[in-house]
């Protein structure tokens, strides 16, 4: 299915060889980036920005030197995205939906080399980001470059008056995107907003700050006006300026919570539009009833995949007191199919974390789980080496009041909790700040979907769990976000509708 390691290193479209400064030995592509920001069309540098080491996860070692957007830099971007705002609106939908067109299938065509590339930033295995990261975001500009054209008013007649609607663009926006899937993030975003006429200024994570920059070279190539999407980098304050700027009429952020309060505080005086997806502590409830093969599957998706750092995991997870043992065990039996090492190389499933500090951020969460007195039934462990590797974790006899049971930790940690009956699992699954997932596996239909309908979740699954096509609407409820983002919701969330009253006879006044 996928091609082998010495595939998997060839360099990439547009990128430079320096074989120097290969992270995993011999010759390879560069991950240094011709400049640090993506303005206007074209790579721009300001080395007076603080300094932004990019370090690859495998190995722990710097592989791309970048800069912070300094205030000249983020003034440049933001008048470059006006400017170009105008413009891009000017355009046909049908126009501008055919440059996301282009521009999906141009990354199509670089699925591999980008992959490459989301695997050095993230330390993602490459059997992972071959499949859901490049492609996702492909997705994710195919659908919106062929919904453009549909985005229309309607007419509501008023006798021989009527009124027609106009949906229109909101002008600049700025997209925040988090780290575990910088890819798919950026595109998530620049889909919807440029399929209804507006720019955007696209802030990476600055642990990630790669990926994003070659979807700002792949949209230019395909049409779009320069300005229309620009990569700027940096840390929080970057961000801060970058909301709080009067050029800026929507904010979209991927995120923490406490961040994600932050920005929406920040957005809020200015009376800004605001999408946040945050993080969640999802449960994922599996009945006597269910499939165990199917049910244990979705416990790895919900739990391990991205090595944890998914903000829709399912990471409580109810087991009916029926099906525990049998689930656990054969849960321990297909952790035995984990393979760690190279994440460059296709056969290995399971990465580092980000960095050595949030590595550490987990192993203090499995320090409280065990004082904490869960039963640790597998993993555990920090993995020797210079990568920043922890095993796939599995704790039992769980209860509600503990903290791997209601903080969200962010990487391969599940926990597992005991439940009798369906109205005590609903709700202590919903007795959780968060509402970003929810997921259910049982054979029963009826109370699959009453489950579904009780959960306090954006986002629900039935007998699977973590799919998120671009068809469908993804967000969260309670503190798990405002706003959806994919699907046709999302058009709302960055267009206006302007109402146009037109009066067909003469105008009565009282005098």
């Amino acid at each position: 299915m996928f091609s082998k390691m010495a595939n998997a290193t060839r360099v990439a479209n547009n990128l430079i060889f320096f074989p120097e400064n290969t992270p995993t030995g011999g010759t390879a592509m560069t991950t240094q980036p011709k400049a640090s920001h993506f303005i206007d069309g074209q790579y721009v540098e300001d080395t007076a920005g603080e300094v932004i080491e990019v370090i690859y996860p495998y190995t722990g070692k710097v592989i791309a030197t970048l800069h912070a957007a300094t205030p000249a830099i983020v003034d440049k971007a933001l008048a470059a995205a006006k400017r170009a705002q105008k413009e891009w609106a000017g355009w046909t939908a049908t126009d501008r939906g055919r440059v996301l067109r282009r521009a999906a299938d141009i990354m199509r065509d670089r699925n591999h080399d980008l992959s490459v590339l989301e695997t050095f930033d993230t330390g993602k295995p490459y059997q992972e980001t071959s499949v859901a990261d490049a492609t996702s975001g492909a997705d994710a500009l195919e659908y919106f470059g062929g919904l453009a054209a549909s985005i229309t008013g309607e007419t509501i007649p008023l006798g021989d008056d009527f009124v027609y609607t106009r949906r229109e663009p909101l002008g600049v926006c700025v997209g925040i995107g988090a780290w575990n899937y910088p890819t798919q993030i950026a595109c998530w975003k620049a889909a919807p907003a440029l399929a209804c006429g507006n720019a955007m200024v696209f802030k990476p994570s600055e642990m990630t700050p790669l990926c994003a920059l070659k979807v700002a070279e792949i949209l230019v190539e395909a049409g779009a006006p320069a300005g229309v999407f620009n990569v700027i980098q940096g840390y929080g304050a970057v961000g801060a300026s970058l909301i709080t700027d009067p050029r800026v009429d929507k904010v979209s952020l991927t995120g923490s919570v406490p961040t994600g309060q932050k920005v929406y505080a920040a957005a809020a005086e200015g009376l800004r539009h605001v999408t946040m997806e945050l993080g969640g502590k999802s449960p994922m409830v599996v009945f006597d009833d269910a499939d165990l093969e199917n049910a244990v599957s979705g416990a790895i998706l919900g739990n391990f995949y991205s090595t944890g750092q998914v903000c829709s995991n399912g990471t409580r997870v109810f087991v009916q007191k029926g099906i525990k043992d049998a689930f656990l065990k054969r849960l321990t039996e297909r952790l035995v199919g984990i393979k760690m090492g190279d994440p460059q190389d296709p056969d290995v499933n399971f990465g580092p974390m980000v960095s050595a500090k949030q590595r550490d951020i987990v192993a203090g969460f499995i320090a409280k789980g065990i004082a904490e007195g869960a039963t640790l039934v597998a993993g555990g462990k920090i993995v020797d080496g210079d990568g920043y590797f922890i095993e796939a974790t599995v704790f039992a006899d769980v209860t509600d009041d503990m903290t791997i049971a209601r903080d969200e930790i962010f990487g391969p940690v599940m926990a597992v909790l005991d439940f009798e009956t369906e109205e005590d699992v609903l709700a202590r699954a919903n007795a959780t700040e968060f509402g970003l997932a929810a997921g259910v596996f049982t054979a029963d239909l009826t109370r699959a979907h009453r489950m579904a309908a009780g959960f306090e979740a954006g986002t629900c699954y039935i007998n699977t769990y973590n799919l998120a096509p671009v068809e469908a609407p993804f967000g969260g409820s309670k503190m798990s976000g405002v706003g959806r983002e994919n699907s046709k919701a999302a058009i709302e969330h960055y267009s206006q509708i302007k109402g146009v009253y037109v009066a067909m006879g003469d105008v009565e006044a009282p005098f």
